[in-house]
């Protein structure tokens, strides 16, 4: 435990003999090279705990044991961000330095940051508090002086989601594209709606920004490729909103550097699928990501003990991930084979799908089914589920037991849909999720 006595800069400044610059704390650090990652393996919940969670009410009256079980997340289906840290993060916050991160010492979050760059095959790498934060700070660090734009995909996050933060913190013109295929941009897409040259009238591309997975879908890594080789022809930088790139290496699409190689800069999320409590991380080069250290400053993004952050990110990216570049040993493959399960229930009662299900999520055609968004909500709460629609996201701490009352759920739409059901008042789109 990160033990201490009690603080005597209060007590001394009543007797005037303490102050603050003489005060030290009487912390115990521990040293990263012999106590980190914590030596007491990984635990999955116990059955005692799965239990635990599902008695816990769908309206949070119940109060969940921390620490001890995923809690509601075992039956919440509406993204992965619900997940919650296990047991072995605790203890590595337990026994994590305290160090200061905006002077860059602290050891356990250089640590992660030197781990996650050797990772994705860039030269450094910035913990960030967000996905937001990284690819605003991507974005702004990149784009120097306008007229600039920035060209993605129609339903992307830095587009839909991030508070206008391109256009006020860059000044950036965010040009979406809807892709011809409905699922992933192209190169032909690209070359479509990219703006070359320096014709007065327009505003040339300077970032190509792509997100993998977007929608639970995974861009094939040839096509990364074909785009990223344009982008450099022309100059261009390229972006990754990697923030669940993990998705698509466990699924087998290609190793995390394959991936990331291909990127000036890429933001990745430990607080989704991976169950962090906190964070991302930004790659790229070092003079990138020292400027990127600038800009994160500047809009209130340093950290003084950021140990207590970055500990449980580096148990979440070696537990649940893996500990190698195509995700060995983790835990998140699992979640994958249970959306596949959960499509193969649907499909096999009739109903119908509306974006392939590549990795962790499934897209119901509820419009088909005959029934509305509000309504397939209120179905699940009956059984204890929480959903936000036609989207589910299914992640590492989902258990059987959800998945048997998902059947159920789903049994009673196609039900109500055999004897003629409410009718959808519109097909929910992907633009309907921010996370």
């Amino acid at each position: 435990m990160l033990l201490g006595r009690p603080n005597p800069v209060v007590r001394g400044a009543l007797r005037g003999s303490v102050t603050i610059a003489s005060y030290r704390p009487k912390l115990h650090y521990s040293r990263l090279s012999s106590s980190y990652p914590p030596k007491q393996p990984y635990r999955p919940f116990s059955q005692r705990s799965i239990k635990m969670s599902q008695e816990t009410s769908i309206n949070g009256t119940s109060k969940p044991t921390a620490w001890s079980g995923p809690g509601p997340a075992a039956f919440d289906f509406r993204s992965d961000v619900v997940t919650t840290p296990t047991p072995s993060m605790l203890l590595a916050i337990q026994n994590t330095t305290l160090l200061d991160d905006v002077f860059a010492e602290d050891t356990t979050t250089l640590s992660l940051e030197s781990h996650i760059a050797a990772l994705t095959s860039h030269e450094s790498a910035l913990f960030v508090l967000s996905g937001t934060m990284g690819n605003q700070l991507a974005l702004r660090t990149h784009l120097t002086q306008p007229p600039h734009s920035v060209l993605c995909d129609h339903r992307a996050h830095i587009l839909e989601w991030e508070a206008g933060g391109v256009a006020s913190l860059c000044g950036a013109l965010v040009k979406g594209v809807v892709p011809k295929n409905g699922v992933y941009l192209t190169l032909e897409d690209v070359r479509k709606n990219v703006v070359l040259g320096d014709e007065i009238h327009s505003c040339p591309t300077r970032i190509i920004s792509l997100e993998n997975t977007l929608g639970g879908t995974i861009m094939p890594l040839e096509e990364v490729q074909r785009i990223s080789a344009f982008a450099r022809e022309h100059r261009i930088k390229m972006h990754l909103d990697g923030a669940r790139i993990w998705e698509a290496v466990v699924s087998g699409a290609g190793s995390l550097p394959d991936y990331t190689r291909e990127f000036d800069s890429v933001s990745l999320c430990f607080s989704k699928g991976l169950g962090a409590p906190i964070g991302s991380i930004l790659v790229g080069k070092e003079k990138f990501i020292k400027h990127a250290r600038w800009v994160r400053k500047s809009i209130g993004g340093g950290l003084r003990q950021s140990g207590v952050v970055t500990a449980a990110a580096r148990i979440a990216v070696d537990e649940t991930f893996g500990k190698g570049p195509n995700g060995e040993g983790g835990l998140l493959k699992g979640s994958h084979v249970m959306a596949k399960k959960i499509a193969g229930i649907w499909t096999g009662m009739g109903g119908k799908l509306t974006q392939p299900t590549d990795t962790n999520m499934v897209w119901f055609d509820l419009d088909d089914a005959g029934i509305s968004d509000d309504e397939f909500v209120e179905i699940g709460k009956k059984h204890g589920l929480r959903f936000l629609g036609s989207r589910l996201v299914v992640h590492y701490q989902i258990g059987e037991e959800a998945v048997q009352r998902l059947g159920r759920v789903l049994q009673e739409v196609i039900e109500r849909k055999q004897a003629g059901g409410v009718k959808s008042e519109g097909k929910v789109g992907e633009k309907a999720y921010g996370t």
